[in-house]
């Protein structure tokens, strides 16, 4: 069989199965309402297996097999399905099969078979969309179980993986949620940027700081990349914003101000650079 080669089950799901009772009528109802499954999966006695399983049960059908990740990429265009077993031995990044499956049919539910539960691998799993994890060793019933519940819209994962999950999902919260380093700022930056705040022109902040116009254009620059800004208003804004000279301890020097002997505001008529 070709590697991305995709086959029917080799019974018909449609059919009564030994000791059933009800009509023909019955029995072509059921499999129109049936969930419709495709097992994706390398091992063709996992396959084989499942579908003896679902073959017992008047709700489950299975429309469509595949033994490789572009045989389950093609059944999902090809074959209308409400769920997918999707076995994580198809590729060696299981995680990417899920989004290329999701992205051609989105309301798909996904429940990802796998050898043994390990907490990266859960976790980004869950994160691409998977609605369920069970291992290989699953029961019969509760495979079954699992593909119903699954199917209704409920997430089926047992109670490590859950934990696993809301983990992740909790530092990626407290990550979120805790504010940025505070930018480090020398005491010679600190006082440029004063000057800047209080409207000075570079030769003005120079003479107050008892430096060169040129090296006040330097010292700005760097404290440009530093702070992610990109004109001296840009930065006069984000000092009030964030607050960035409260408690500052520039060291000792004059006084930043003009030769009118006023404080000047920053204003956007500003040089936009040093």
């Amino acid at each position: 069989m070709a590697d991305d080669e995709v086959n029917l089950p080799l019974s018909s799901p449609s059919e009564p199965t030994a000791g059933s009772s009800g009509t023909p009528q019955d029995a072509a109802n059921g499999a129109a309402n049936a969930i419709r499954i495709i097992v994706a999966d390398s091992e063709p006695i996992y396959r084989i297996g499942v579908r003896k399983i679902v073959a017992v049960e008047d709700d489950l059908r299975i429309v469509a097999q595949a033994e490789s990740a572009e045989g389950a990429i093609t059944a999902v265009g090809r074959f209308q399905a409400d769920v997918m077993l999707l076995g994580s031995r198809l590729s060696e990044h299981s995680a990417e099969t899920v989004s290329a499956v999701l992205s051609i049919a989105p309301s798909l539910k996904i429940i990802v078979v796998i050898t043994e539960l390990a907490e990266e691998e859960t976790v980004e799993l869950m994160r691409r969309g998977v609605r369920g994890i069970v291992t290989r060793s699953i029961a019969p019933d509760l495979l079954v179980r699992c593909l119903r519940k699954v199917n209704a819209g409920e997430t089926w994962l047992d109670n490590r993986g859950v934990s696993w999950v809301i983990e992740a999902y909790r530092a990626q919260a407290s990550q979120l949620m805790t504010p940025p380093d505070r930018v480090r700022l020398s005491p010679k930056e600190q006082q440029i940027i004063s000057g800047v705040t209080q409207g000075l022109r570079n030769k003005e902040i120079a003479q107050a700081v008892g430096t060169t116009e040129q090296v006040v254009k330097n010292y700005l620059r760097k404290v440009y990349d530093k702070l992610g800004v990109s004109d001296r208003l840009e930065l006069a804004l984000y000092c009030m914003h964030h607050h960035l000279l409260e408690g500052a301890k520039p060291e000792a020097g004059p006084r930043l101000i003009s030769k009118s002997g006023q404080v000047p505001a920053a204003t956007a008529g500003s040089p936009a650079r040093p």
